[in-house]
């Protein structure tokens, strides 16, 4: 299991203190919440973010777009050195033509789909995909509760995986913490997004215990 702590819930004004403290600790991935105030609520970072952090990380830029007209987003941010890009498929009418875009920018391709909407959405775009994430929460707010019901689509994606041989990584993102962590390791999530639970006290401790929680699995 790969943990990707969420900058969403760090210190802005010690943004590049905490990115080195969780890489440091054996985070594998930074997730990068980018919301534009009109998918969702809130509004936060951009690809100036991306830029301004990439040059003092090797972590593997996960960049979460949740806002509408993904499309725009993409060549911007494969600029400013993101990895991975993911985009919902509730945010667009064009998913296959979005991913492809992200993949013909270099940088790999993730779906993104929310707590009511069925894998059968993304049933298509799959093969096309490096990464599903599978919201564990309503997207837009940090400190949600973890919504345990969410669990049977990453139990689907992994039966997906197993028919068919695919390579994808199932994220899981939302209220994941030392015990919720287990639970969606056992259904098949290879990476964990983990913000107010990381960033909330001692980063550090906090990335180790969710490695140790899924060391068994």
């Amino acid at each position: 299991m790969k943990i990707a702590p969420s900058i969403l819930s760090a210190n802005f004004a010690e943004l590049k203190k905490d990115v080195s403290t969780v890489e440091q600790a054996g985070a594998e991935y930074l997730h990068i919440d980018i919301m534009d105030g009109h998918f969702v609520e809130n509004l936060t970072f951009g690809a100036n973010v991306v830029q301004a952090l990439r040059p003092y990380s090797k972590l593997v830029f996960d960049c979460h777009l949740m806002v509408d007209r993904p499309e725009d987003y993409i060549s911007e941010l494969a600029t400013a050195g993101a990895d991975v890009i993911g985009a919902h498929i509730e945010a667009t009418p064009h998913i296959h033509r979005v991913l492809s875009q992200i993949k013909a920018a270099g940088v790999k391709a993730e779906v993104v789909i929310n707590p009511g909407t069925p894998i059968s959405m993304i049933t298509e775009v799959l093969p096309l995909v490096d990464q599903v994430l599978v919201m564990t929460v309503d997207p837009g707010f940090g400190g949600q509760a973890f919504l345990p019901e969410t669990l049977k689509k990453v139990e689907e994606l992994a039966q997906y995986k197993r028919d068919t041989g695919a390579q994808f990584e199932i994220e899981v993102d939302g209220g994941i913490n030392d015990e919720t962590i287990k639970q969606a390791a056992k259904a098949g999530a290879t990476v964990a997004v983990a913000g107010s639970y990381v960033f909330g006290d001692e980063p550090a401790k906090k990335v180790a215990l969710l490695k140790a929680a899924v060391a068994d699995q």
